[in-house]
């Protein structure tokens, strides 16, 4: 069973159908008490950091995905739920503390070239850890969906398992042990999407 992190987020409901799509057993879960024994725990996530933070923590949650994540079981974290995984955000004068999984913080795209804020659309991305579970299956160049205005940075660039380029080359998504996240929404990139969730269920034995 797949623990989903119902707080409030917007795209819950596409990341619910696409679940259950390929597969999964899943159990939204508004308390901690009701993760259980889930096999795996997925934070979806729009808008902005702070408000993100702040629901969690409001529901208890925060501590609980943190301990989820030290089981060792797989944990997947989505554009705001893989932002909320780094230290800190700038975004609006973020004062909220991310969960601390990974060392860097969230930051805003550069204007270049007159380019449009927020990244909205379809984009590539380069995998650059080919040995990552989550992209069996998937080619380097594989398009996928973003909409976002900030990015995080990870102070290590080990744990960086996509690039994806847009104005400037950013990660799209880490991998570390039994974290994976993606800042692009795999419940909108079709059949790369799907394909990308189902690897995550895999993982999770459903």
């Amino acid at each position: 069973m797949i623990a989903l992190l119902d707080y409030g987020s917007g795209n819950l409901r596409s990341v619910h159908k696409s679940l259950l799509k390929v597969g999964a057993n899943v159990r939204l879960v508004q308390k901690p008490e009701e993760i259980g024994d889930a096999s795996g725990l997925v934070l979806p996530g729009v808008g902005a950091f702070d408000d993100c933070i702040h629901a969690l923590r409001k529901q208890e949650l925060l501590e609980a995905a943190r301990a989820f994540i030290h089981t060792g079981k797989p944990f997947l974290g989505i554009c705001v739920g893989y932002q909320a995984l780094f230290d800190r955000s700038e975004e609006f004068n973020s004062c909220a503390a991310g969960l601390g999984v990974f060392p860097g913080s969230v930051v805003r795209f550069s204007v270049k070239n007159g380019l449009k804020i927020p990244q909205i659309g379809w984009n590539q991305i380069e995998i650059t850890r080919p040995d990552c579970p989550l992209y069996r299956g998937i080619a380097s160049g594989s398009y996928v969906y973003f909409v976002h205005s900030f990015y995080p940075q990870p102070t290590d660039p080990g744990i960086i398992a996509t690039r994806t380029e847009y104005g400037d080359t950013f990660a799209s998504s880490v991998w570390r042990d039994n974290v994976f996240a993606t800042q692009f929404h795999p419940e909108k990139s079709q059949k790369i999407g799907l394909q990308l969730l189902k690897n995550f269920v895999g993982l999770t034995g459903k």
